[in-house]
């Protein structure tokens, strides 16, 4: 059987090929997947394996392909540490550009570095590292002094320099000779309450594609995948930014078994961006490493409470504490599948609840003034469920009406007029990679996941 595209999500434990055909229209065509295998030496036995286990689904001899692109996870996905001057001002910046392409901070820094971070830095041996500091034509030393440090560690790993314009020509200077492969980008705090976070974005992905080829099972990637490689946090937000331009303000929810990631897209009410404190980017992502359904399932369990948790289920805490010890990645019975279903709803409203802003009041001299801090999602008007939880739980949009309904007054939540459809194929990150080359199919793909 021939397909036009096939499309790889490589993650850290299983690999999944969706096909495509172009012709006469855009079409999905099947799903097949199996484990990575990166930790064989070589992701392309488990690329082989999918492909295999897509034509059985199938039921077809073989799969030939025409192209095929990709998105990774494996092996921690785009680690990158980020380093900055002020936490509130270059550093967010700079993280926010950092999580907009799809990236696992692993280390953030503001002001000078120590020996202590720069020891941090080569243990934690990151895909990329990010350095900002200063607006332009502003503080000039740190961004300077934080350079010329990292470029003594003489490290084999990329460095993004997004800071103070007039440092570029120096820094060049420091990373010449070294082993550091340097790229100098537009500064992504170049005015106070201005983000330029654009530019990092396009280059962090750049670079991961340029490098990603050299990990650890990941050297020869490039003798089946021909196209592009993103990874695949960055390819549900550009799926979501894709949306973006069709239905207005998004979030796109994606609980997964270790993380529970939130994309949205808006720029608020304009009600509210008048008191807001300080600027939040137009797509900004946040990663909740502790709210998973599976890895991360015990958090959640004390996070609420087994008690708690056993009285929203209805039933006797021995019965809970039976399943936690036999919690397996796909419910058995209906049981079971109430407990996923819990677990999802809460990981869904913390997640959102710790990415969305919230107004807080204020007293002076001049009485009461309220404020509004963090990212606004009030003028949301659609909420995408995606992930494995989300759309495959049989009250996956129920439980997401709960966002609005958890609102306790002063968080800048989506409210009930919110619209909410699931990518049913769920191919949200195959159709972000593929955005890149082919947006119009892309988009079309899109809406049809997501019964548009």
């Amino acid at each position: 059987m021939k397909v036009d595209l096939l499309v790889a999500e490589i993650g850290s434990t299983t690999t999944v090929v969706n096909a495509f055909d172009f012709t006469p229209c855009p079409k999905f065509i099947g799903q097949g997947q199996s484990p990575t295998s990166v930790g064989e030496g070589d992701v392309n036995i488990g690329l082989k394996s999918a492909i295999e286990n897509l034509a059985k689904t199938l039921e077809t001899d073989g799969i030939k392909y025409l192209e095929m692109i990709a998105t990774s996870s494996a092996a921690g996905g785009l680690r990158m540490t980020v380093h900055g001057l002020v936490y509130d001002m270059t550093v967010k910046a700079a993280k926010e550009a950092a999580l907009g392409a799809g990236a696992n901070i692993e280390y953030i820094t503001a002001g000078k570095l120590r020996d202590s971070d720069l020891n941090r830095i080569e243990d934690i041996d990151p895909n990329i590292i990010l350095i900002a500091g200063g607006v332009d034509y502003g503080e000039r030393d740190t961004a300077l002094y934080n350079s010329q440090l990292i470029a003594r560690l003489n490290l084999n790993i990329p460095v993004i320099y997004a800071g103070n314009v007039e440092n570029q020509q120096e820094v060049r200077i420091l990373f010449e000779d070294k082993r550091s492969e340097l790229y100098v980008v537009e500064n992504v705090y170049p005015k106070i309450d201005q983000l330029n976070i654009e530019p990092t974005r396009r280059i962090i992905q750049g670079v991961f594609e340029k490098h990603i080829v050299h990990g650890p099972g990941m050297e020869r990637v490039r003798d089946m995948v021909t196209g592009t490689i993103m990874p695949t946090p960055g390819a549900v937000m550009a799926s979501s930014e894709l949306l973006y331009d069709e239905l207005g303000d998004l979030v796109t929810i994606d609980v997964g078994g270790a993380t529970t990631d939130i994309h949205s897209v808006t720029e608020g009410s304009e009600e509210i961006s008048r008191i807001l404190i300080s600027p939040e980017p137009l797509a900004k992502r946040t990663v909740e490493g502790d709210l998973g359904v599976y890895v991360n399932m015990q958090n959640i369990v004390n996070m609420v409470g087994k008690e708690e948790l056993a009285k929203e289920l209805d039933i006797i805490e021995e019965e809970l504490e039976d399943m936690i010890e036999n919690y397996e990645p796909i419910p058995r019975s209906e049981m079971e599948l109430n407990f996923v279903e819990k677990l999802t709803e809460h990981a869904v409203i913390t997640a959102i609840k710790r990415h969305a802003g919230r107004l807080r009041d204020l007293y002076g001299p001049g009485g009461k003034k309220t404020i509004a801090e963090g990212k606004d999602l009030t003028a949301i008007r659609t909420i995408i469920g995606t992930g494995g939880a989300l759309t495959r739980l049989p009250n996956r949009v129920k439980l997401l009406k709960q966002i609005a309904s958890s609102n306790r007054g002063s968080e800048l939540l989506p409210t009930k007029g919110a619209n909410i459809v699931i990518d049913n194929n769920y191919i949200m990150a195959s159709l972000g990679v593929m955005s890149k080359e082919y947006p119009e199919e892309a988009l079309e793909l899109l809406k049809d996941s997501l019964d548009l």
